[in-house]
């Protein structure tokens, strides 16, 4: 997933709660729940990918009296942060249509 090339909202904004419904399950609380897992599945990918970067960074012999300030990592933090959030994502890929959402008896006919 590219977070780069993403149009999801920056900022908080109020949903319809029928447009949730409608473009998910048809039950609201079960719509919920996939951008839930969707968000923090997001939200994992994202991390990782950060961890990655920051790690070359790093060095072993840091410590307390020894922290210095990196530009590129600031630059690599401050991107990142103004990324969209996991859950902005998650709803514009829902109302995109990019989002399937599989009960648990649909997948195993859909598997087997």
């Amino acid at each position: 997933m590219s977070f780069k090339n993403n149009k999801a909202e920056r900022t908080t904004q109020t949903r319809d709660t029928r447009s949730l419904e409608s473009h998910g399950t048809g039950n609201l609380f079960e719509t919920i729940v996939v951008l839930s897992r969707r968000s923090n599945q997001l939200s994992r990918q994202l991390r990782e990918e950060l961890s990655s970067k920051l790690e070359e960074f790093t060095t072993p012999t840091d410590s307390l009296e020894e922290v210095f300030e990196n530009r590129e990592q600031i630059e690599i933090s401050k991107f990142y942060e103004r990324l969209p959030k996991p859950h902005s994502v998650a709803v514009s890929e829902l109302q995109q249509d990019k989002l399937h959402v599989y009960k648990e008896g649909e997948q195993k006919a859909i598997e087997a």
